[in-house]
């Protein structure tokens, strides 16, 4: 069997005496991006900085790629690559000669020009870093990050506060480093940013795991409705048009969205209805699965008790 990348089991932090993780217990596998979602307070932060080895657990169990964080050992630290939300660095120096700076720390780094292909700055090589855009210099963190070619990568909070294309453009880093097999840790309070990047999703309240799985498998243990939409070629009211009363739908005029916990059958009813009311075929019927937002706001808003 595999070994996890990171495993946790029954991690406690407390400060004083304030309790504010509470018995976490999670895998993050090799070759997967594993995304922790949450509002603020939650405890990601705190959870991410005692994997980093920044901070020591009260309790419990941490494994990073086989090491205790906690002692900072050099082979660790060598295999681990750190995005922070906010990071720092010399705006005299010129791109290349910054990366070829930080690359000596390491025994075997990854080549600059690879480096300056993956975070798409290639162009940028010759540039003075106090010349680059906000997204280019977030590009230039995550190159700092894989100067060492790491096997595990934290990113925390990667692309906040930017505009939509330096977003994608993070997000295609991202995905350039899942294709060369890299381990991922992402936090992020952007839920498509999330559900468009993670294998695996832990949503976290009140220091607690609500819970852990693929975005499918999240909606499904949450029950979160399916979206089922069209339009008719004439409204829908509760007369002529009247839909059965089994449906849970939204109504305006002749557009239609019913929330479905079994779409197939609420499909087949809506169809069958469709035939006996003469509006066949239906125009622009789609099944949209739920989104990770679906499930993610009803664990929140659960918030109480977490699920097994």
């Amino acid at each position: 069997m595999t070994v996890p990348a990171i495993a946790v089991r029954g991690l406690v932090k407390r400060y004083g005496e304030q309790e504010v993780l509470h018995g976490l217990d999670f895998d993050v596998y090799r070759g997967e991006v594993f995304c922790m979602l949450g509002p603020n307070g939650a405890g990601k932060t705190t959870t991410v900085e005692v994997l980093e080895g920044f901070r020591d657990a009260t309790s419990g169990s941490v494994r990073v790629l086989g090491f205790d964080p906690a002692t900072q050992p050099r082979p660790l630290r060598d295999r681990v690559g750190v995005v922070l939300q906010e990071c720092g660095f010399p705006r005299h120096v010129r791109v290349g000669e910054l990366l070829d700076a930080w690359r000596v720390y390491y025994p075997r780094p990854r080549p600059l020009n690879e480096l300056l292909d993956l975070v798409e700055l290639t162009d940028e090589k010759t540039m003075l870093v106090k010349q680059l855009s906000g997204g280019q210099r977030r590009r230039l963190d995550f190159a700092l990050a894989l100067a060492g070619d790491p096997e595990l990568i934290f990113l925390d909070e990667p692309t906040t506060g930017f505009d939509p294309e330096a977003r994608r453009r993070c997000w295609t880093a991202i995905e350039n480093l899942r294709s060369l097999g890299k381990t991922i840790l992402l936090t992020t309070h952007y839920l498509d940013e999330a559900e468009h990047l993670s294998d695996r999703v832990a949503v976290l309240a009140e220091g607690r795991i609500l819970m852990v799985g693929s975005t499918r498998a999240l909606a499904a243990r949450t029950r979160a409705p399916t979206r089922i939409s069209f339009t008719t070629p004439k409204a829908v009211t509760r007369g002529e048009l009247c839909l059965p009363d089994e449906l849970d739908a939204a109504i305006n005029s002749n557009e239609v969205v019913v929330l479905a916990r079994d779409a197939s059958v609420t499909v087949q009813t809506i169809l069958s209805w469709a035939t006996r009311s003469k509006v066949d075929p239906l125009e622009n019927l789609a099944v949209i699965p739920p989104h990770l937002e679906d499930a993610y706001l009803r664990l929140v808003d659960e918030n109480a008790t977490p699920l097994s």
